[in-house]
């Protein structure tokens, strides 16, 4: 039973095997319903969706670790490399996509030619990545991890802790998640030290950034994939915890999207400057120009989102958000919902 307050209806306590199984069946089905469609290669959106379906999946894997008794066939391992495979399938595929509607209409003719070439050979790749992707698919060990689900999900295996509320472990299947992403040392990227506090620089111009992603970009590419693995976990939950929550998912997402617009900017410059062998703003100057303008954009947005979660009342507002769910016991609902009863 539920009742329903001013910010959102709560949920009435699932024991923690319970919010495990559910949340990796949702996630398994979400993944093998675009299978058959990923193997057509027809619309490159199955592909998306099967990935972030194997994404979530691993998430809750490695999100509800302590309680799931999992076969090693179906381990986070697995579920992993699957993933990794889909993944280089999906990066190509997003990197024509951008190469071919962002940036070739805005580009001189002579660089349009060199992107041509460019095209043709991502193609090629591409090509290859999808035999690789068929292979995995109709492989054993991929059938083997789908047939190690289902048969969980039909006798679902648990730890001794199974039966524990969701509301008595939520912080604690959370917080350590979080404070890794907090503690990392990304946040403070272009920043200095005032006065004993921390200050994020804001004079720094797009050629002072292009310098600083060049020595120390890959640590932003580190922070986003911990901002994915939070945001994936949190997303496990949102039914949990109230609109504050919801809040700073949204920011986790932020900084995931951004860092990555980051990321894949440089990947694609990199891309480039290795195909052309030689420097990138002699052979594409153009391109190298949009490309270096999109990356101090991202960056002026994540130095907002940085300012932001380096403001520790920010940080503790989480953790508070966090230890407090919008949960309440069902007993105590039923029998607060009797007494409203009675006295009306």
């Amino acid at each position: 039973m539920s009742v329903t307050t001013s910010a959102k209806v709560k949920t009435t306590v699932k024991t923690l095997g319970d919010a495990a199984s559910g949340a990796i069946e949702k996630y398994f089905r979400k993944t093998v319903e675009h299978e058959a469609e990923v193997l057509k290669d027809k619309d490159a959106e199955e592909l998306h969706q099967m990935r972030v379906g194997l994404r979530r999946l691993r998430s809750a894997v490695t999100g509800f670790a302590p309680v799931l008794n999992l076969p090693k066939e179906a381990s986070e391992s697995k579920i992993g490399k699957v993933g990794r495979i889909l993944g280089t399938l999906r990066d190509l595929d997003v990197m024509l996509e951008s190469l071919q509607n962002t940036y070739y209409p805005n580009l001189p003719a002579d660089e349009q030619k060199v992107l041509d070439k460019a095209l043709l050979y991502l193609l090629k790749q591409r090509h290859r990545a999808l035999k690789g992707v068929r292979e995995v698919l109709e492989h054993k060990t991929y059938q083997s991890l789908k047939e190690s689900i289902e048969n969980w999900l039909d006798h679902p295996q648990y730890r001794a802790i199974e039966h524990l509320s969701i509301a008595e472990v939520l912080p604690d299947l959370l917080l350590p998640q979080v404070s890794e992403f907090f503690l990392h040392p990304a946040w403070l990227l272009g920043t200095e030290y005032e006065d004993g506090k921390v200050k994020v620089a804001d004079d720094l111009n797009a050629e002072a950034v292009e310098q600083k992603l060049a020595a120390e970009g890959t640590i932003l590419h580190d922070l986003r994939k911990q901002a994915k693995r939070v945001r994936y976990l949190m997303n496990l939950f949102g039914d949990f915890y109230g609109e504050s929550y919801e809040v700073y998912v949204e920011d986790v997402k932020a900084v995931q999207e951004c860092l990555g617009d980051i990321q894949d900017s440089e990947v694609l410059g990199e891309f480039l400057t290795d195909f052309v062998e030689r420097d990138l703003k002699k052979e594409l100057p153009k391109l190298a120009d949009i490309l270096a303008k999109n990356r101090y954009t991202a960056w002026q947005k994540w130095q907002v989102l940085q300012r932001r979660y380096l403001n520790s009342d920010i940080r503790q507002g989480l953790r508070l958000v966090l230890i407090h769910p919008v949960v309440e016991d069902a007993a105590k609902v039923e029998v607060s919902q009797k007494s409203k009863r009675a006295c009306s």
